[in-house]
């Protein structure tokens, strides 16, 4: 069976177990008070009512003020399109107006399932409608986010939402993630709660205003977040395919026998560095440090950490060739995060020999950084991933099969490669170890 047709197939069953649910939901007890109603009169939202909590299943971190959109993107209705790593019965989303000097007012919020891999038409029975506080409309302040009311929806896990969003006044600049690796679609008008996806002709390969998703599970112990820079935003991955390492190391959290039942948050941001922010204010991509409570302490339900960071730092001008600066940083990432009780597997800087910045200069201190980490020095654990993608005939330099072709970024093989040097086990750590 062709993959997309497989994939409608499974949507389809995926609509009738929603409406069986929800039949079986509203036909047990009369009305739940906390179910709200639509101005159609349908029922559109629900707190869970059995036992479980919220996990993040989907999250990105908002990396800047999009280019020319002062005046936002009013009139227009944008379905973000993101990929789940766990699934659950009811959904809420976070949006985020970090980048903008005025007001955003969403009026019309919507939440469903693809009928098909980065499709923008939605699966039959799947649509909701979001709300906010019990309104179909938010007011989100300059520089701050909001999370929606949970709606009640079995969510598939590895399946793509559709998360639709309209706003019909002009705003400040469009907060937004620009390497998303996945298109999703603009439509003119209010075409929020739209099943078709005809309208939806531009597409983008942008996430905008959207920063997380959260699923209420009963089998989920948590989430994992994973700090990183272009190589964990998967920037050289296949463009819709979900072939980041944070996508195969969710793959691995669900398939292999005995292993930890987490959702994997990718908090990765191209070109990110551990000490130094972006221009402007609020600077656009925000130093590791800056944002590491936003992007990753305060994410929901996390149980595990994973810091991937510190090459740009050395690549990027004006290089920071201090070792000790790095790894200091890193140090303060981890006690950041002892802090709230949670553990932190750091990752070594992999090679980056025949890229354009590379220089013996910058390499050596590349290799001292990773020294201090493979002391047990600055993390918890730590996932050696220059050993697991380096070429073991020239260790400066990445494994041909592993290389994109700029020397620095991985190919699919080598973010798989990533994932399956991380020992699961890592991610059981329930408290801090002593360093």
């Amino acid at each position: 069976m062709p993959r997309r047709t497989a994939y409608a197939v499974f949507a389809a069953l995926a609509a009738v177990v929603v409406l069986v649910s929800t039949a079986i939901f509203v036909g047990v007890g009369g009305r739940d008070r906390n179910v709200n109603e639509s101005a159609q009169g349908t029922r559109n939202s629900a707190a869970p009512a059995s036992s479980g909590s919220w996990v993040g299943t989907w999250s990105t971190s908002a990396a800047a003020a999009e280019p020319n959109t002062l005046r936002g993107l009013s009139g227009m209705s944008i379905r973000n399109v993101v990929h789940t790593s766990i699934g659950g019965t009811g959904a809420r989303i976070q949006l985020s107006n970090l980048y903008s000097a005025r007001p955003l007012t969403i009026t019309h919020a919507s939440l469903a399932l693809a009928a098909a891999p980065s499709n923008p038409t939605a699966a039959a029975g799947t649509m909701r409608r979001l709300t906010f506080d019990n309104r179909s409309w938010v007011t989100i302040p300059p520089g701050q986010a909001a999370t929606s009311d949970p709606v009640r929806m079995n969510i598939p896990t590895a399946a793509d939402l559709l998360i639709t969003i309209y706003a019909p006044q002009a705003s400040g600049s469009v907060t937004y993630h620009p390497h998303a690796r996945q298109t999703s679609y603009l439509a003119r008008g209010d075409r929020t709660e739209d099943t078709a996806g005809a309208a939806y002709t531009e597409q983008s390969p942008f996430w905008r205003y959207l920063s997380a998703v959260d699923v209420w599970s009963k089998e989920a112990q948590g989430s994992v977040a994973v700090l990183g820079d272009s190589i964990t935003d998967g920037i050289t991955s296949t463009a819709g395919a979900n072939h980041r390492w944070t996508d195969f190391l969710a793959e691995r959290l669900r398939t292999e026998p005995g292993a930890p039942r987490l959702g994997v948050l990718n908090q990765g941001i191209s070109g990110n560095r551990v000490l130094s922010d972006g221009t402007q204010f609020p600077p656009n991509n925000p130093s590791g440090l800056s944002r590491f409570s936003r992007d990753v302490l305060d994410r929901t339900n996390v149980k595990a950490v994973i810091i991937e960071l510190g090459v740009n730092d050395i690549l990027r001008i004006p290089h920071q060739t201090d070792p000790n600066k790095i790894v200091d940083g890193l140090r303060r990432l981890t006690e950041q995060a002892h802090a709230r009780g949670l553990r932190v597997i750091g990752a070594t800087l992999s090679p980056f020999y025949g890229h354009r910045g590379y220089t013996p200069l910058l390499d050596s201190v590349r290799e001292r950084v990773n020294a201090e980490i493979r002391a047990g020095k600055v993390f918890d654990e730590v996932v050696d991933f220059d050993k697991a993608l380096r070429d073991p005939a020239q260790p400066l330099r990445l494994r041909p099969a592993y290389d994109s072709g700029d020397h620095l970024h991985p190919s699919d093989e080598g973010y798989r490669a990533m994932a399956r040097a991380l020992p699961l086990d890592y991610l059981r750590g329930s408290a801090a170890a002593e360093l």
